[in-house]
């Protein structure tokens, strides 16, 4: 009796965990996509696991705070099919439980697009231990592969590992410190693992892989008054882990690398002159100019609580398009500035 129980409880979590994972179709010529990663790609707007209690990401702009993978379903969510937002997934403990005994299960329990699996706080140990968010996301698409076959998963993962404030200090005095060396080339390593498992039952599906950013161009980081010096070592020790991501997309067309540390120079600067860091402030169409600061408001690169702002990600967002684009033809019509200076326009109070 009491396996009997067992298996209606183990059925009725399944049911009400996992149902929503099932892709919904799309209309015609839409291309998934989908992404693991932490909290960079984890949804803004996610109420389950950002409360309201909890302070919401963006604070008075909450409204108006959204990540990449939000904004490309926002904006280009005809030709980008990310996935239907809802509440799916199931608590840690319940999914371990479930996993345990052959029943793939998503964790956490979030409000989130359909094919965002990114959590918050993930490392790469996480992709597929942890939250094991690749084998959740093959557990998706195994159950409706024609999608996948026109489709792109991102990884964007790391920062947590190794780009942290600590890891950082450690690598601004030596670029290959034996204690973190061995956790970039794990990481690489975890990656490799991932895409390999994708490739095993969905072997047309698309795969970026987008490199490490350099936290020592974050707002949050400028108080530790980081050397050009240091600004160097750092960049040679994420060089490794960007050149690992650089080698797999090499070897396979299936494959594309992002350079994130190229973009966001491309976008905000960052040059060193005279041993310090120089940014330059991004313009929008009504006079609208975004420093590489910290606020809520639009105005500024990124969020309170740190993370990329609104036009930070439009733009990342639009860039990733191009580059999907670019590699693969797959249709996406650009972002344009005035769309994001719309978003900006919106934010006034």
């Amino acid at each position: 009796m009491r396996g009997a129980w067992l298996l209606l409880f183990t059925g009725v979590l399944l049911l009400v965990g996992c149902r929503a994972d099932v892709a919904s179709p799309g209309p015609d010529g839409r291309w998934a996509l989908a992404v693991v990663g932490d909290s960079d790609s984890h949804g803004y707007q996610d109420s389950v696991h950002f409360p309201p209690s909890g302070g919401l990401r963006g604070g008075a702009y909450h409204a108006v705070s959204f990540n990449w993978h939000e904004l490309v379903g926002r904006l280009r969510g005809e030709e980008v099919d990310t996935g239907v937002r809802g509440i799916r997934g199931t608590r840690g403990r319940i999914a371990r439980v479930l996993n345990a005994v052959g029943i793939p299960s998503r964790s956490p329990r979030k409000d989130d697009r359909a094919y965002n699996f990114a959590v918050t706080g993930a490392g790469c140990g996480d992709l597929l231990e942890g939250h094991r968010e690749v084998r959740s996301l093959v557990a998706m698409m195994d159950a409706d592969p024609a999608r996948w076959r026109r489709g792109v998963v991102v990884f964007r993962i790391g920062v947590k590992d190794f780009g942290m404030g600590s890891e950082l200090r450690a690598l601004a005095r030596d670029p290959r410190d034996p204690t973190l060396v061995p956790v970039i080339d794990a990481c690489i390593e975890a990656i490799a693992r991932s895409v390999a498992l994708i490739h095993e039952t969905h072997p047309d599906t698309r795969i970026v892989l987008v490199g490490i950013f350099d936290n020592t161009h974050w707002a949050r980081y400028f108080d530790e008054g980081w050397t050009g010096a240091e600004h160097a070592r750092v960049a040679t020790a994420l060089d490794r882990f960007d050149s690992g991501l650089d080698r797999m997309a090499a070897a396979d067309p299936r494959i594309a690398f992002f350079d994130d540390r190229a973009w966001f120079h491309a976008q905000f600067g960052g040059e060193i002159v005279d041993g310090q860091a120089v940014y330059h402030d991004v313009s929008l169409p009504g006079g609208v100019r975004v420093d590489n600061s910290i606020g809520n408001a639009p105005t500024h690169a990124t969020l309170a609580d740190g993370h990329a702002g609104t036009v930070w990600n439009a733009r990342w967002a639009n860039a990733l398009l191009g580059l999907v684009r670019d590699t693969w033809h797959l249709p996406s019509t650009p972002i344009t500035d005035d769309e994001i200076g719309d978003l900006v326009a919106s934010s006034r109070h």
